[in-house]
């Protein structure tokens, strides 16, 4: 089960292969001046940039030399800051590759509105004239349509010159939770003390025993509501921030800017929340299930996380985990299996939990990197899932990077959760159709059910209460730390209404930093939503799927995010891949109540 290490004493199979990246820091420092000296070039191209095809060329061509070095001299430096947030050396290498960020983006801030200042028909012929140029078409097209929010040059090059700043309320919010806040120990029924981290707090409270899981989520929220002032200042300052930039850029509100940076109408988000809330009873089902489970009279806050299955939680080792990975994304075909275990034997991910290391887990990286996987591996059910969930997210990275250009070499984050849910949904079916054991079924099961709770209801919930945040702050109200468990207790209390909601839980926003990604999170529940029709095609197809599929990983950014899924089959302007979610949900908490 799961265990700390000291980082120097874990072996090198373990930890991710950052010098891959740079040999040395001082490699890394010799890159970073490159880079400086870099930005002086833009300056000969200000006033030039459509003058003719060739310019126009160049300073693409410019540009992404610039940002490709960039963007490997902030994940190295963001990566090994991670290592140990508490490394005073790596967060000043971190902290100066975001500023390097912002120079080059204030340098290169002149580019689009001048381009902006053709018409189509202009650029049109730049394009013709110069056949080079045709690698950027969707590019130059997609400019073209931002033109009513995109500001002046020298608008443009302040709002970059300001990106690091307003980016602070994140920042701060990040090291004030990673690397200042210290939780207690508590009592461990089996014996001796546990320490409670951000890390492990959900795992505890999936634990058996109800009055410690009591003692985790009250020690938990008691140590968070400290720092209700600090967070709540920090949260509303992040949100003001969201809504100044929106109307900067001439939108009507932050999450009209959000979304149209991939062409993707607000009434998506809209049927989203809709059909979900049209639903609640689903949730409201699995939650009463739980409490006939668990036997009790009232379902407590800390008892959301509590498994139904048998009280002994499988123990899953890492290596016992990639076999069954490697196994369920057999489906997806021999080379994308072996494309997955050469990323294990090239050391992609930094595997287990060490002092101050970041919580939880991501897939980062650059386009001239491998993939890198951050995770805190405790090694169980959940574990396995996220290596599962963050090897869909590698795989989708790596396939991009390898057939598109670098101007298309990223996917928006409206698809990004659909490769990592999708290895979730295979393995699922996987395990379930593999594995004999009742009890290990059971868990599977509990845990598909959790995962869809926690990732479809919770998200949206957490998307609601974002969005009512922005818009009472545009309406000129101020949020208080009062204020805002009101408006997230109102919602917590309609979504788990067969629960009892008590006042801690009404601050549960406080530990949520994706709040800090205006309207990212509502992309958790369209990915869930997308990738469960996906993989039912994969699953009943077979080859013609998979390709749509594979196609759809490999597609980048060269085509807007609902039309590369359109492309793949499930088109997300409609509420039907909402809707068959939600029966898979109902299908599994049918199977759920009959086994238990």
């Amino acid at each position: 089960m799961a265990e700390t290490y000291k980082r120097d004493e874990l072996e090198d199979r373990f930890k991710w292969n950052l010098e891959s990246i740079y040999e040395s820091d001082d490699e890394w420092e010799e890159e970073f001046g490159d880079v400086e000296k870099l930005l002086t070039e833009f300056d000969r191209y200000q006033g030039k940039v459509v003058e003719s095809g060739e310019t126009l060329l160049d300073v693409l061509d410019l540009r992404e030399k610039v940002f490709r070095k960039v963007d490997s001299l902030f994940a190295y430096a963001r990566m090994r800051s991670d290592e140990d947030t508490r490394n005073q050396t790596y967060q000043a290498m971190n902290s100066r590759a975001r500023g390097l960020h912002s120079s080059a983006e204030s340098a290169a801030s002149f580019i689009e509105p001048e381009i902006q200042s053709s018409s189509k028909e202009e650029i049109e012929e730049l394009i013709v004239g110069n056949s080079e140029l045709e690698t950027y078409r969707h590019y130059l097209e997609d400019v073209l349509r931002l033109k009513p929010h995109t500001r002046s040059a020298e608008v443009e090059g302040l709002v970059a010159d300001l990106e690091e700043v307003l980016a602070a309320p994140g920042e701060i919010y990040n090291y004030l939770t990673n690397a200042d806040l210290e939780f207690p120990e508590v009592d461990d029924p089996d014996g001796g003390k546990v320490k409670i981290t951000l890390s492990n707090f959900v795992n505890l409270l999936k634990r058996d025993e109800r009055e410690f899981r009591q003692e985790v989520y009250e020690e938990f929220f008691d140590r968070f509501e400290e720092l209700s002032n600090t967070v709540s200042v920090s949260y509303e300052n992040s949100v003001k921030t969201d809504n100044k930039l929106a109307g900067i850029r001439n939108y009507d509100s932050a999450r009209e800017k959000s979304m149209d940076q991939n062409n993707i109408p607000v009434e998506v988000y809209d049927n989203l929340v809709r059909v979900v809330e049209d639903n609640l009873d689903l949730l409201h089902k699995h939650l009463r299930l739980k409490r006939e489970a668990l036997g009790s009279e009232e379902l407590r806050m800390w008892d959301v996380y509590a498994s139904m299955a048998e009280p002994e939680i499988p123990d899953i080792p890492y290596e016992e985990a990639k076999d069954y990975v490697l196994e369920a994304v057999e489906v997806l075909g021999d080379d994308y299996r072996d494309q997955i275990e050469q990323g294990f034997r090239s050391r992609w991910i930094d595997v287990y939990e060490t002092p101050a290391k970041r919580a939880g887990a991501y897939s980062g990286g650059a386009y001239d990197t491998q993939p890198f996987i951050l995770m805190n591996y405790e090694g169980d059910i959940s574990s396995l899932y996220t290596l599962a969930h963050e090897l869909g997210h590698s795989m989708h990275s790596k396939l991009t990077s390898e057939h598109q250009p670098y101007v298309y070499g990223d996917y928006s984050i409206f698809v990004a959760e659909v490769a990592s849910t999708l290895h979730e949904a295979l393995l699922t079916e996987h395990l379930l159709e593999s594995e004999s054991d009742p009890d290990f079924r059971l868990h599977l099961l509990d845990h598909f059910l959790e995962s869809f709770r926690t990732t479809l209801f919770r998200q949206t919930l957490f998307a609601h209460f974002e969005h009512e945040v922005h818009e009472k702050v545009s309406a000129g109200e101020g949020l208080t730390f009062d204020r805002l468990n009101e408006l997230f207790g109102t919602l917590k209390n309609e979504y788990y209404a067969p629960a009892v909601v008590d006042d801690r839980i009404e601050f549960e926003w406080m530990r949520i930093p994706h709040f800090y990604r205006a309207y990212y999170v509502y992309q958790y529940s369209t990915g869930v939503s997308a990738s469960l029709a996906l993989s039912e095609k994969v699953m009943e197809e077979g080859e013609s799927a998979v390709d749509r599929y594979l196609d759809l990983l490999k597609t980048g950014s060269s085509k807007y995010p609902l039309e590369s899924l359109r492309d793949a089959g499930v088109d997300m302007r409609e509420p039907g891949p909402v809707e068959r979610a939600l029966s898979t949900y109902e299908k599994y908490l049918d199977r759920m109540e009959e086994l238990i």
